[in-house]
C-alpha cells in the first residue's frame, strides 16, 4: 500500500477543519486500531497550530503551508513545511518542561508530539522550507 496526499493552506487556524478533513482519505481503509488514528490526527493539528502560531507568526495570512502524508504498510508519515523561521527541536524539547510541571495552557505541543510520535524531526529542505517530519507506526514490524 502507498497512499500519498497532499494539501496547501494559508498561514491560518480557520483552516484547521479543512486541514482534518482532507487527512480522512489516509485513513481509507480505516486503520484496525482507532487510538493510533486519533494519534495521527493529533499529531497533524499539534504540528499544523505550531507552524501558524511560531513559525508563520509574523508572515502575512497567505503564506502557504505545505501537508503531505503518505501511508505506507507500517507507518503514516507526515511532512508540514513552512516558510518560517528555523528552530532547533532538540532544544525546545528540553526547555519544555513535562506536564506535570506544565501550568500554561499553551506550549505543549512539541511535548505531546514527542510522546506520540515514533519519529520527529525540522529539517530544513533542498529548496529552503523547513518541514516537520513526522511518523507514526500502525503496524509492528514482524
Amino acid at each position: 500500500m502507498n497512499n500519498k496526499i497532499y494539501l496547501k493552506v494559508n498561514t491560518d487556524l480557520t483552516a484547521s477543519p479543512q486541514v482534518l478533513s482532507w487527512f480522512e482519505q489516509i485513513n481509507q481503509p480505516p486503520l484496525p486500531d482507532q487510538q493510533i488514528w486519533w494519534q495521527c490526527q493529533t499529531l497533524l493539528m499539534e504540528g499544523f497550530t505550531n507552524i501558524v502560531e511560531h513559525a508563520h507568526k509574523n508572515l502575512p495570512i497567505e503564506t502557504p503551508i505545505e501537508i503531505e502524508s503518505v501511508r505506507l504498510d507500517e507507518y503514516i508519515e507526515i511532512s508540514i513545511c513552512s516558510q518560517g523561521q528555523p528552530f532547533d527541536l532538540e532544544q525546545k524539547l528540553q526547555q519544555t518542561s513535562e506536564f506535570e510541571e506544565n501550568e500554561q495552557e499553551r506550549g505543549r505541543g512539541l511535548k505531546i508530539m514527542s510522546t506520540i510520535a515514533d519519529k520527529l524531526s525540522y529539517e530544513q529542505t533542498v529548496d529552503n522550507r523547513y518541514c516537520l517530519f513526522i511518523r507514526k507506526y500502525y503496524k509492528k514490524c514482524l
